[in-house]
């Protein structure tokens, strides 16, 4: 239904959930205090921003994106141990803190923590996957999927692509009951006959950057000969949220995100001025950042307005809107911003604007012609330097080596005789040797550890990551090689003790070289 007042065209918000493999590759700084940290301040409350609007019969909110590394996460006995040791240490943190005189800090992040322990035993305990599931049956997302463990796909193996996208929205159908037809494709990374692939497994849109479409985002695009439509992100709306010089989260009211208390952990403080040294930020005050998200969520609904009038007279037709954001930034970045979110997906409405799912933007029309789309990304320059470029020469070439070693593996191992489960067939029973080899093939090439680099952010802990997996797969060749199946076998239970996602994860559907990617 529409407002009073109402602007042509579809506002979409897509937001991207995505983690690493974090779980038993250490805890702090970098590892698994990564995923707690995460988890708690964005994934528990805009479940909850997105749970209480569905209670008020609001529905195709948004797509949501859930790469399926991090569901595993989220649903993995041992994260889900860690994450409620951690929510209780974080109440201890905060009693800390009042202990020592900060009553008003102490006093929030109390309350923070009680919230969230209390959503987590009641509705989190036994995974994620009854959360999410529960906000898909009840339309009020549109959930998009991915690749397995989010490699950057134009320097993959056409093979090795193709399986972990396969599988990708296998693992999706497993955990939910539906198989997305929407992806948000790794770090938008993209190249030209990727889009077949896409047909073949039944994805009928993707993410890419607004660049990528030069700029042109007003509508979705047909790529190239297919029906797969490419929509691009709008970087005028988007950047009026994060940007890399400017948006709602660097204003001075907001939470700082960077200066902590180092007794507690905690962030004390408000982001003050740009220019102002982290002991001389002045103390956070939740009433003055609860103004600052009034003021910020009316300036991002009349600049939505604005650009969907202007954008339709442009085309002469109803234009599309797409604002897109990494979910980790609402609440874990800027902790405010599930509040924001909450009042923004209210607002939209309210002002005449239309709400839908990139699913839905498919089905109304909002597709023009089809574009011949080039080499692309998300990242710095648009192109590729962050997941390809001189600083990561080495994990390029890591990653070809180990991924032609797997490869070369498990086609030798095909065509041996024998099916018995501890040998080298994989005509017959499941080998878990092989199945190994694949899994840590498939985490060593993981996107985030060249984008870690290049970012040198963590990037002595991304090497290491993606050496260790590497180190996995060799060794775990190298006895298969030597007719050391034994040992093999020993080696594939001990790295799947750390390395145990996507268990139902099948060498055995790995196309062959004859059957082509």
């Amino acid at each position: 239904m529409t407002e009073k007042g109402s602007v042509p065209g579809q506002f979409t918000l897509v937001l991207h959930s995505h983690l690493p493999w974090l779980a038993h590759h250490g805890r702090w700084p970098v590892g698994e205090e990564w995923l707690y940290q995460s988890w708690a301040a964005s994934y528990l409350p805009v479940a909850k921003v997105l749970r209480n609007l569905a209670a008020e019969g609001r529905s195709h909110l948004l797509s949501l994106g859930i790469t399926p590394v991090l569901a595993a996460q989220l649903d993995d006995p041992h994260s889900l141990s860690g994450m409620h040791h951690w929510l209780g240490n974080w109440r201890l943190r905060a009693d800390e803190a009042s202990m020592a005189g900060n009553t008003a800090l102490g006093s929030h992040e109390h309350r923070l923590a009680d919230e969230a322990l209390e959503d987590f035993e009641t509705r989190w305990r036994h995974g994620a996957s009854p959360v999410w599931r529960q906000l898909i049956d009840a339309e009020a997302i549109e959930l998009l999927g991915g690749p397995l463990a989010h490699p950057f796909q134009p320097l993959l193996d056409a093979r090795l692509r193709a399986f972990e996208l396969s599988e990708g929205l296998a693992d999706a159908r497993q955990r939910w009951g539906h198989t997305p037809t929407g992806i948000w494709a790794p770090e938008c990374g993209f190249t030209p006959g990727i889009e077949p692939g896409y047909a073949a497994a039944g994805v009928t849109h993707f993410m890419v950057d607004g660049p990528a479409l030069r700029g042109d985002t007003t509508l979705g695009r047909p790529v190239w000969d297919s029906d797969v439509v490419a929509f691009g992100r709008d970087l005028h709306v988007s950047y009026r949220v994060w940007s890399p010089k400017s948006g709602y989260p660097g204003q001075a009211a907001y939470r700082d995100f960077h200066h902590y208390d180092h007794a507690t952990g905690l962030k004390p403080s408000r982001v003050t001025g740009k220019t102002v040294a982290g002991p001389d930020k002045a103390p956070y005050d939740p009433a003055l950042a609860a103004e600052a998200v009034r003021r910020d969520v009316a300036d991002f609904v009349e600049t939505v307005r604005e650009r969907l009038i202007s954008e339709s007279e442009r085309i002469g037709r109803p234009a599309l809107v797409v604002a897109a954001f990494d979910t980790e930034l609402f609440g874990h970045w800027w902790h405010e911003g599930p509040q924001w979110l909450e009042q923004v997906l209210r607002a939209l409405p309210e002002a005449g604007v239309t709400v839908g799912t990139l699913a839905d933007a498919r089905a109304n029309g909002y597709v023009g012609e089809s574009v011949q789309l080039s080499d692309s990304s998300w990242g710095s320059g648009k192109d590729w330097r962050v997941w390809a470029g001189d600083q990561v020469a080495d994990l390029v070439e890591l990653n070809a080596d180990i991924v032609r070693l797997a490869l070369d593996t498990l086609d030798k191992m095909r065509v041996e005789t024998g099916s018995d489960i501890a040998g080298p067939g994989l005509g017959g029973l499941r080998n878990p040797v092989a199945d190994q080899l694949l899994r840590e093939a498939i985490l060593t090439v993981s996107s985030d550890w060249a984008f870690m680099v290049s970012k040198d952010s963590a990037a002595g802990y991304a090497r290491d990551r993606a050496h260790q997996h590497a180190h996995a797969v060799r060794e775990i060749a190298a006895a298969v090689a030597a007719g050391q199946l034994a040992k093999a076998g020993q080696l594939a239970t001990g790295w799947y003790a750390a390395d145990g996602l996507f268990p139902v994860l099948d060498a055995r559907r790995l196309g062959s070289v004859a059957e082509g990617p």
